[in-house]
């Protein structure tokens, strides 16, 4: 554990990572990019989301694991190298494949650093201060998902040295940032202990989907990373379908997306110290409920914002709330259901996939209908909000 003076300095790395868990979020407007580069349809393009959040599915659970063979820096540490290979891997080639097996590793990396930056944050701070530290990590994470539609804006406007106009500048930068934060998290020294507890596995998790909250909370948790997913790939199609706009200027809806979800994230902790968590999750819902309203039928620029701010904002706190109320129903089996909440985060390859299909049927007003049902489900899990 690290002493009481030097903890302040020791979470300025842990922050890093936290911006660079933020970089999984540039597949939104990245997959626009491809899509548009190389021609791709919809169902094609959505492959690239939906493949980074796959990883989920697998990972997470022997991530688990691993911390507890390893420990949680050195875990932390694996991840960064992971998510630094994949931004360098677009700087050599561009081409299907090569993007397929980039977007790969930072799913990968991505699966790695959710599971393990939290637990690392608990053992530089303790449990006093936690909960307002990874709330400031959420932020910080959010800094860098609404930096990443500028950033690709900028490189494909902007005559760049030795790139020229190309939106691909993203990669290069956040891979500058990717290689500072894994050298100053190595020379952190934080000091932990291995213990040789049992450690969670795949039929632990999966025997507690038996449990109807944990199951009902889960497929919440899918939902909300669905929608979370499918509005970052699919506001920018929106405004292009709808409106007229070029993609350049369409990319600020997925930073408008980002900067309310932010906004919620801060307010919402205030929020759910104040008032019932279901009160607040029947809010949350409702507005996402207006927003789908707003994007199914909107033609307006004006809008079509309004309908992405306000999912946005409604959308940024269903994960712990959901994620909560599964760990307080089952607080004898926390570990186990901290893993399989994770692997929800499996929603972010489920309705991507399906979006993509249905937009190129019926246009985008098939995506949001989409984005819609996992709106209605949540809208049947308020009465699973009991605490």
């Amino acid at each position: 554990m690290a002493n009481n003076t030097n903890k302040s300095i020791y979470l300025i790395p842990v922050m890093l990572c936290f911006f660079c868990m933020g970089f999984v979020d540039l597949v939104g407007i990245a997959s626009n990019y491809v899509k548009e580069d190389l021609a791709l349809s919809d169902s094609v393009a959505n492959i690239f989301p939906s493949l980074v959040f796959f990883w989920f599915l697998i990972f997470s659970v022997p991530t688990g694991m691993l911390m507890n063979k390893i420990g949680r820096k050195k875990t932390v540490l694996l991840s960064l190298i992971v998510t630094v290979v994949s931004l360098f891997i677009p700087l050599l080639g561009y081409s299907f494949g090569v993007m397929l097996v980039a977007f790969s590793l930072l799913g990968i990396g991505n699966a790695l650093m959710q599971t393990s930056i939290n637990p690392l944050a608990m053992l530089i701070i303790g449990d006093k201060n936690l909960a307002s530290t990874l709330t400031f990590g959420q932020f910080v994470k959010a800094i860098a998902s609404f930096l990443a539609p500028y950033l690709a804006m900028w490189g494909a406007t902007q005559v760049i040295p030795s790139f020229g106009y190309d939106w691909r500048v993203l990669f290069l930068i956040y891979f500058v940032v990717g290689v500072l934060a894994s050298a100053l998290l190595w020379v952190t020294p934080i000091q932990e202990t291995l213990t040789e507890g049992k450690s969670s596995s795949f039929m632990d998790c999966l025997r507690l989907l038996g449990k109807p909250i944990v199951l009902l909370s889960f497929l919440a948790i899918m939902c909300h990373v669905g929608i979370d997913v499918g509005t970052n790939t699919t506001a920018p199609k929106l405004l292009m379908e709808r409106v007229g706009m070029t993609l350049n200027e369409a990319a600020f809806a997925t930073s408008l997306y980002f900067i309310f979800r932010t906004i919620g994230a801060l307010t919402g902790s205030f929020f759910l110290r104040v008032m019932k968590t279901r009160w607040f999750f029947i809010i949350s819902v409702v507005l996402m409920a207006i927003s789908m309203a707003l994007m199914f039928g909107g033609q307006s620029k004006m809008v079509l914002y309004t309908a992405i701010a306000l999912v946005g904002y409604g959308n940024s706190n269903i994960f712990s709330m959901a994620f909560s109320e599964a760990l307080l129903s089952v607080p004898d089996k926390q570990n186990e259901v901290s893993g399989l909440m994770i692997m929800g985060l499996f929603g972010g390859t489920v309705f991507p996939l399906i979006m993509g299909f249905c937009s190129d049927a019926v246009g985008q007003a098939g995506a949001v209908a989409v984005m819609a049902v996992g709106v209605i489900y949540l809208f049947t899990f308020i009465n699973k909000v009991k605490h």
